[in-house]
């Protein structure tokens, strides 16, 4: 495959092993695994889950539901505070697949209960501390409201409490996740047995990736939803939640430009392409991917001093090692590792396998 323009690619091989990696760690804990596809969004690396094992999964839209269950996905849940303005596509899903929604609010949850047509599986979403949605973990006057409101609801059933725990992606260490995890457990295991005499079969939904990745103790658990684990990225890896050579994506960018007298190298290949996602740097500096070339198959990293220094819409900003600098030549090609898979992957139209097939992905509207 000739690589002209900034091209997504993905390494099936570390794809697949990740995913039989994470599905194992599920097995061995006794959960569920309903791993996120927002990270990927691709029908063809879904089968590679399916392949695994897998039946049951995660999305972030009714319009990724919509995709997923358009390729014979039949069990989704969409970890998004519901949408009530998307009410006609939700009944219509609902009428084809075992679909699960999420609220968090009695306003929400009062206008599901009157429009809904079909029967569709309810989580409460819980706040453990990330503070983006959800219920505060000590309010559960909120959650007494809101199941008030579902209870003799024919067409809302009431499946249990779900959360994401994303304040593991902002530790600094993988004990610190593991110190994040574990609080998070002990809010949701209490929250558990508060409501359990009343809801027997209440479910505990967790997701993130870090935890997922770096933590043995889910009692409690009965259900994860990781997603970035399936690309991972330079954010992970300096997390400690994975290596180098778990991380299967990159970024083909084409070298189109060099100033030597600033040890700079400029590629095709800018924030629309790697989003502004960035990392700092031990000395303090932002990154926004580290660099690397392959040769005859094999991708190399580069120094750690060559890195994404800077980003405009197109353009690409290498800050090159002084040995780095006579291998960037223009007409050349570089793969950026992405520091946030999951939003770069989400810029891309589709992807490249690194043997040159192509993989298409679910398209915007």
């Amino acid at each position: 495959m000739k690589i002209v323009r900034p091209t997504f690619l993905v390494d099936e091989n570390i794809c697949r092993a990740n995913i039989r990696r994470m599905a194992d760690r599920a097995a061995r804990q006794k959960l569920q695994f309903r791993p996120h596809f927002k990270t990927h969004q691709s029908a063809t690396i879904g089968e590679w889950f399916r392949q695994a094992g897998v039946q049951s999964i995660t999305v972030s839209s009714v319009q990724m539901a919509a995709y997923f269950a358009s390729h014979g996905w039949e069990d989704i849940t969409i970890a998004f505070p519901v949408n009530v303005l998307e009410i006609e596509e939700i009944n219509r899903l609902a009428q084809q697949i075992k679909l699960n929604l999420l609220v968090e609010n009695t306003s929400a949850l009062s206008l599901l209960k009157k429009e809904l047509t079909g029967e569709v599986g309810l989580y409460i979403e819980i706040d453990t501390g990330y503070f983006r949605s959800g219920i505060e973990i000590n309010r559960v006057n909120q959650a007494d409201e809101l199941l008030a409101l579902l209870k003799g609801s024919p067409q809302l059933q009431f499946r249990g409490f779900l959360s994401h725990t994303g304040q593991t992606y902002s530790a600094r260490s993988a004990d610190e996740i593991s110190v994040r995890h574990a609080d998070a457990l002990l809010k949701l295991r209490s929250l558990k047995a508060y409501y359990q005499a009343e809801w027997p079969n209440l479910e505990i939904s967790l997701g993130d990736t870090p935890a997922c990745s770096v933590c043995e103790q889910f009692d409690g658990v009965d259900e994860i939803r990781p997603g970035n684990f399936v690309f991972y990225d330079l954010m992970q890896q300096q997390l400690g939640v994975c290596s180098p050579e778990d991380i299967a994506v990159s970024v083909a960018c084409p070298v189109v430009s060099r100033h030597l007298s600033r040890n700079e190298v400029v590629i095709y290949g800018g924030a629309v392409h790697l989003s502004k996602e960035f990392i700092l740097r031990p000395e303090g500096k932002r990154t926004f991917g580290r660099v690397a070339v392959r040769t005859n198959g094999r991708l190399e990293l580069l120094s750690e001093e060559t890195y994404v220094s800077a980003l405009s819409q197109e353009h690409g900003i290498i800050r090159a090692a002084f040995a780095d600098v006579n291998r960037l030549q223009v007409g050349s090609v570089v793969e950026i590792i992405p520091v946030h898979s999951c939003l770069t992957a989400d810029l891309a139209g589709c992807y490249y396998t690194t043997s040159g097939e192509k993989i298409e992905k679910m398209a915007k509207s």
